[in-house]
């Protein structure tokens, strides 16, 4: 019953963020949003909502350490299997307003989370402050985007999305749409939490892994989705600003509303204090060499990624069964792995600066 449960939430969750993404950008696009912000906002904060559900109702129902690991495992799960997974299908063309702007915010946010939960919990007075910078993000972008002209937006949706339907009726359409999104997610994030928790109880693991793992992967399932079918339909930008926006979404929305909601706060264990946060900070400070590298994230870099997420997950596993193997796998990851990957990051950066340079 526990697994029906939790596969029923999921279910929920993700048809939910479906039918909440289409309504909210359609509404988008008729008053004249970018398909970029599109992606990195209402894209990027509606297949996010599984996350907002899940976090918001386990912070409130004082499973703090389940809100807070979906929230560091899903940030870790979007940039390493979404990206390196949508990559393997079709190279990433990087916008340069990711470059300049949302990727350091996204890395940003992170080290911000990080000092913040030093001293072992994310309280209210943090939450308000990261939710006021999320507000802040995405009226600056909205206001970026409606600086372009009208006819050029529809007709860069038009091209991505398809066209856009107008009219009183169609409005009321999409604006059920989003009510009926909203309901779906409210419904499965409970009965996902439930199924979450029963099973951490029962295989006696931790709710911060379970968050990290299970719930983590199953809210992304959106992101999974809207990026992998935008990268097979070429709308690469989408699937890039989905990922970063989400993250964005992730710390400052979900994570800043969870903290102000929860009785407590959001407690930091050790462990996410000492590994968890400083492996998001990583992968996030990760895709700045990659991003750089010719504004491309190549299939190599997307089986890179995957390497890594494949890595952590097998780390947490380990380290939760305590297995005699985990000493072992941890050293070879340290002292070879990750530097081998950092210097052949940096070479590739400085290869491609130099060739620019002489291009010049």
């Amino acid at each position: 019953m526990t697994l029906v449960l939790l596969v029923a939430g999921l279910v929920l969750l993700v048809v939910g963020a479906d039918v909440l993404v289409k309504g909210a950008s359609r509404l988008a696009a008729a008053v004249g949003i970018s398909p970029l912000v599109i992606g990195l906002t209402i894209v990027a904060f509606g297949t996010s909502a599984p996350e907002l559900a899940v976090s918001v109702g386990a912070a409130w129902s004082g499973k703090a350490d389940l809100a807070l690991g979906n929230v560091v495992g899903s940030n870790i799960f979007n940039v390493l299997f979404i990206l390196g997974l949508s990559a393997l299908i079709a190279p990433l063309i990087v916008a340069q307003q990711l470059v300049r702007l949302d990727v350091p915010l996204m890395i940003a946010a992170s080290f911000a989370v990080l000092l913040m939960g030093m001293d072992g919990v994310i309280g209210r007075i943090d939450g308000i402050f990261l939710f006021s910078a999320v507000v802040a993000y995405t009226v600056f972008l909205i206001m970026q985007s409606r600086k372009e002209s009208s006819a050029a937006v529809q007709a860069e949706y038009e091209q991505e999305f398809g066209a856009v339907k107008k009219g009183g009726g169609q409005m009321v359409l999409n604006l059920a749409y989003i009510l009926v999104g909203l309901a779906l997610l409210v419904v499965g994030s409970d009965w996902l939490v439930d199924g979450a928790v029963q099973i951490a109880q029962h295989f006696g693991v931790s709710e911060l892994v379970i968050g990290l793992t299970i719930v983590a992967a199953g809210t992304s399932l959106p992101e999974v989705a809207t990026s992998v079918i935008a990268a097979i339909r070429g709308e690469r930008d989408i699937a890039v600003g989905n990922v970063v926006g989400s993250n964005i979404f992730n710390l400052l929305s979900v994570l800043g509303m969870s903290s102000m909601v929860s009785p407590a706060g959001i407690t930091v264990p050790e462990v996410a204090l000492q590994f968890d946060i400083p492996v998001m900070i990583g992968v996030a400070l990760a895709c700045l060499p990659i991003f750089f590298t010719g504004y491309l994230i190549s299939r190599w870099n997307g089986a890179l990624f995957l390497f890594y997420y494949i890595a952590y997950t097998t780390f947490l596993v380990l380290s939760a069964m305590q297995h005699p193997l985990l000493p072992t796998f941890s050293q070879s990851m340290l002292l070879f792995v990750i530097p081998l990957t950092a210097i052949t990051l940096v070479v590739l950066a400085v290869r491609f600066h130099r060739s620019r340079a002489l291009a010049q």
